[in-house]
């Protein structure tokens, strides 16, 4: 696979995926085995270790594998013969459409905002971090955030669009399986990026506002697939200290 490969309008990842499903659909991997690793797959594909993750993400939704941490990626079924596979939003198309919508959005509210909103936004700063020492928390906060910079546009189109990204977010599978991945991860909302948001947004500055939210949304970006990256790692460490601990049972 070339990396400037495109089937039918597909991004990489999809490409990749539907080359391991036609591949399952072959008899390549029989149910119950394991697939190779990441870093395998990537070398083998001609293709980057997230490209590998955001394609084993989407088999994951669709029930052909499960990724299990300290073991591997194994094969949970075969597709039938007549199966297409389908591909939610990624969280990464999500995060880019992000980058476009709500960085503007936040300059725009930089000229606009009020100083009740200014409070708002001040109060779910605070939010956040109690979210995020909360195991079980969610993202509740971090969105209303957001929604509430989208709202200090005073565009009604604007605030749709950013409702409606983060309603793909949540809804997308591939999108909330990569997220809860992350969250296991404990990737969390970093409140230092929001409370630079507000800071520009503070002082209606619109520049500021673009750049401090860009730069919170790909650092948002970047966790996501650290976060993917770490958990292959904790995998590899988890499987080292089990074959310790069998070897010194064995010895013993």
């Amino acid at each position: 696979m070339q990396q400037d490969e495109n089937m039918g309008g597909d991004r990489l990842y999809q490409s990749l995926a539907r080359e391991l499903i036609a591949e399952l659909k072959a008899g390549k991997y029989a149910v119950g085995t394991r697939m190779p690793a990441e870093r395998e797959l990537a070398l083998a594909y001609g293709v980057s270790r997230p490209t590998v993750r955001e394609a084993i993400i989407s088999l994951e939704v669709q029930g052909l594998v499960e990724v299990r941490i300290g073991s591997g990626t194994y094969i949970m079924r075969l597709p039938h013969q007549e199966d297409n596979p389908g591909f939610a939003t990624s969280a990464i198309e999500i995060a880019e459409a992000r980058l476009l919508f709500e960085g503007e959005a936040a300059a725009l509210a930089a000229i606009q905002i009020s100083d009740a909103e200014l409070l708002e936004l001040e109060n779910l700063l605070e939010a956040i971090g109690l979210e995020n020492c909360d195991p079980s928390g969610t993202d509740k906060a971090d969105r209303e955030f957001h929604q509430v910079i989208a709202g200090a546009t005073r565009n009604t189109a604007v605030q749709d669009c950013v409702s409606r990204l983060w309603d793909m977010r949540a809804q997308s599978p591939e999108s909330a399986l990569l997220h809860a991945k992350a969250r296991a991860a404990n990737v969390r909302p970093v409140v230092d990026e929001h409370a630079a948001v507000l800071s520009a947004l503070r002082n209606r500055d619109p520049n500021a506002a673009r750049t401090a939210m860009r730069a919170h949304i790909t650092a948002a970006l970047d966790g996501l697939l650290f976060a993917t990256e770490e958990q292959a790692v904790e995998e590899a460490r988890q499987a080292v200290q089990a074959k310790r601990e069998r070897t010194a049972r064995a010895i013993a």
